[in-house]
Formats: C-alpha cells, sequence, structure tokens
C-alpha cells in the first residue's frame, strides 16, 4: 500500500448529546465494542455558546478506569480537581492528558470565557490490557509549550506526533498518537504521513475543504478515512479551513465499556464497580 493516500471511509455528522450535569454536546462516536475506532473510544466538541442554554454545570465528581480522557480548550476555561489532589485550569490553547489507569475520582467544570462562550473538544483513547491498571498520571500541556508551524497559508499546532521538524509535547502513549490542529487559508493544502494500520480522522472545525477524491466536507463533521500511509487535504478557492487531525495504533484487544470505565472483560467491569462500592477503587 506504499504511497497510497486515505480516502474517506465515512463522513460522520455528530449527533447532540446529554452528559454530566444536563451538559450538551457534539459528539461523533463514543464507546462501542465493536470499537471501529481502535485505539479511540470517544469524541466530543462542547461549544457552550447559547444564552438560553443557562448556566454551564459541568461535570461533577465521577470516576475513570482503563482509558486515557484528552481535553483541548478553544475558548474558555476548564477547573478541574481530583482524588489524587490535583487542581488546575485548562484554559485557551492548552491540552491536558490525562491516563486514568487503575482508578482516578474527578470532575470537569467548564467555565465561559470574555466573549462569553466556552469551545473545547475531548477525546477517549484507549489503554492496552497491559496499562489498563497502570499508575494514573498527567501530562499538562499549556498552550505556550505546543508548537506552531506556519508556512505558505498553512497554520499547524503539533500537540502529539511531528510535523517537519516540530514534534508534540505529548510524549510516552501506548496508542502512539497524532493530534493536531490544523488551519488552512484558501487555495492552500496539507499532507501528513499517516502510519499504515493506523485509525485516523479529521474533525472539521470551521469552513470547509477537499479530504482527498475531491470530496467537499464542511463544518460540522467528522471524515473518517480509510487506510493508507498519508492523509491530504485542500483548502477551496474562497474558503479557509479548520480540522483536528488524530490518528493512532490500535490495539486489537476486545473492550468492554461501561460508563467511564473501557475494561476488556465484563469480569474486570465487575470488579470495578466493587472498588466503587468497597472505597478502594483509588489506590494511593
Amino acid at each position: 500500500m506504499s504511497g497510497k493516500t486515505r480516502s474517506i471511509r465515512t463522513v460522520i455528522d455528530p449527533e447532540f448529546v446529554i452528559e454530566g450535569a444536563g451538559v450538551r454536546l457534539r459528539r461523533s462516536f463514543g464507546p462501542n465494542r465493536a470499537n471501529p475506532m481502535d485505539p479511540f473510544l470517544l469524541f466530543d466538541h462542547f461549544a457552550f455558546n447559547d444564552p438560553i442554554e443557562g448556566p454551564i454545570v459541568g461535570f461533577p465528581t465521577h470516576p475513570h478506569r482503563g482509558i486515557e480522557t484528552v481535553t483541548y480548550m478553544l475558548e474558555g476555561n476548564t477547573r478541574h480537581r481530583d482524588s489524587l489532589g490535583n487542581t488546575g485550569v485548562i484554559g485557551p490553547g492548552d491540552v491536558q492528558w490525562m491516563t486514568s489507569g487503575r482508578g482516578i475520582m474527578h470532575e470537569e467544570m467548564p467555565k465561559r470565557g470574555p466573549e462569553g462562550r466556552v469551545n473545547g473538544f475531548q477525546l477517549w483513547v484507549n489503554l492496552p490490557a497491559a496499562e489498563k491498571m497502570s499508575q494514573p498520571r498527567y501530562q499538562e500541556v499549556p498552550t505556550d509549550t505546543i508548537p506552531i508551524v506556519e508556512e505558505d497559508g498553512v497554520s499547524v499546532r503539533v500537540v502529539a506526533g511531528a510535523y517537519g521538524d516540530e514534534v508534540g509535547p505529548v510524549t510516552e502513549i501506548a496508542a502512539q498518537p497524532l493530534y493536531m490542529d490544523v488551519t488552512l487559508e484558501p487555495e492552500t493544502s496539507f499532507r501528513l504521513p499517516v502510519s499504515e494500520g493506523h485509525s485516523a480522522f479529521a474533525y472539521v472545525l470551521e469552513g470547509g475543504g477537499s479530504f482527498t477524491e475531491n470530496e467537499f466536507v464542511e463544518a460540522v463533521k467528522m471524515v473518517v478515512f480509510e487506510d493508507g500511509d498519508s492523509v491530504h487535504i485542500e483548502a477551496s478557492s474562497d474558503l479557509h479551513v479548520r480540522f483536528i487531525l488524530v490518528a493512532g495504533a490500535p490495539f486489537n484487544e476486545p473492550i468492554v465499556p461501561y460508563g467511564p470505565f473501557v475494561m476488556n472483560t465484563e469480569e474486570e467491569i465487575r470488579q470495578a464497580l466493587a472498588d466503587l462500592r468497597n472505597g478502594t477503587f483509588v489506590q494511593d
């Protein structure tokens, strides 16, 4: 398959869902036993920009086990705290890559920015069986540590993976992820090598462009790519396009999702629930 640009497998129109304490989200996909996006489990876009939505109530304390959660903010911020004593604020341009491992309790409370808007994303990444009960950890990535490559009308923020000579600050992730925020001005194009066999998608956030095969896709939609060794996106002559590009290596393991837990067997899910009941879910 050498030299094969990835074509489009499908285009997803995100659905509105309610999560947390009544938070309205655009969800492109969620955890599923069939696991078609392996190693990725969920992708949500939260944008609280309608005054009738009222106060933002957020995501009160809840558990996670067996996954990584990735929060990327564009506008507003998210205040977080957890059972290990960590607290902080994820502001515009910041990323938090949390590896829940064997178990963590945390809360996330979004807050509107100066313009009255909140805009951000959450991605769930699976952990392989060998790491599901690992020590929880965070990679806090302030906006000023994320490299930006700008050339010929193309701007790329590199959170994870590499673009040209720039390497993203998120490292040591089992899924070997690419995570980039890409903007193309009109009449520009973007090409990036993506390892064969890896899952890949692009979430079109603004404008629209051609995602191979001259198939035009506009915001707000998700492009899921077929296999190949690169992606190629072109902006049209009169419209820019901005998208979040994500790719990673599948684990090819069975999964059992149950709410905020994703394990490999039903017995492991029962154990997670028992640990919650017994007060042994979080360990020092």
